[in-house]
């Protein structure tokens, strides 16, 4: 059973920026332990424990998640990093259609693998993983839809796995979404920008905090009977076009 004693722990990746930090911030106000993992080191409005870590690098993932769990238990697990590169079929390179797998398909597995055993244990525990709104068709995006395409299959799988231990695994889909990574390939005014703009029925970004609090539902007890589903944090963007 969760030790009610403490405060509940969250692992989240990707932490530094974006919607990962906003996670990390919204968590921890909300009384959480957070543990965030990144490459980078995350701002000064970080609220918990920063872990180095390239998700890229599978070994060096391995000794952080082995030194973190021999710390503390995670009762919550949020697969955040991402890494949407822009392709098409024509051009796109067989080794960085497997490094975007690799990046998103395994290193959300191997957390997993490391955090349910313990979870497991307690027949408690809470996972979000972070897909895109993209899963529902868009061009240029080709190695990273195949990619969250499996981190979706993996959700749906652990979800039945892990159901009959008190363990739920959720995905949260954002749309277009008002970070560093979205404005360094679409500058504010560009038409990169408008184009995305134009997709949404809201006919605004979304914020990093709106996804987070989409993530935090998940986490929750008001969501102890909801498993293997995915939260479009979009805008309307996943249900079609407005007209007019």
């Amino acid at each position: 059973m969760q030790d009610t004693t403490r405060s509940r722990t969250a692992l989240v990746t990707g932490a530094s920026k974006g919607i990962g930090a906003a996670t990390c911030l919204r968590l921890a106000n909300k009384g959480y332990e957070v543990y965030g993992l990144s490459r980078s080191k995350p701002g000064e409005e970080f609220r918990g424990t920063w872990i180095r870590c390239d998700l890229s690098n599978r070994d060096q993932l391995a000794s952080e998640l082995e030194a973190l769990l021999a710390k503390t238990p995670i009762d919550c697990l949020v697969n955040n990093a991402a890494w949407p590169f822009a392709d098409n079929l024509d051009d796109l390179e067989l080794d960085k259609l497997n490094a975007s797998l690799d990046f998103h398909v395994r290193s959300t597995l191997q957390t997993m693998q490391a955090v349910i055993p313990g979870m497991k244990e307690r027949r408690h525990g809470r996972v979000v993983n972070l897909l895109t709104t993209l899963l529902k068709g868009s061009t240029g995006r080709s190695a990273y839809r195949a990619a969250k395409a499996g981190v979706m299959s993996l959700t749906v799988s652990a979800a039945l796995e892990y159901a009959e231990f008190g363990i739920t695994v959720n995905g949260v889909a954002p749309g277009p979404t008002a970070t560093d990574a979205f404005y360094d390939q679409n500058p504010p005014g560009s038409e990169g920008e408008a184009y995305f703009i134009s997709q949404i029925p809201m006919s605004r970004m979304g914020r990093p905090d709106e996804v987070a609090a989409a993530i935090e539902f998940f986490l929750g007890e008001d969501a102890s009977f909801i498993t293997g589903q995915l939260i479009y944090a979009d805008g309307g963007m996943s249900s079609g076009r407005r007209l007019g």
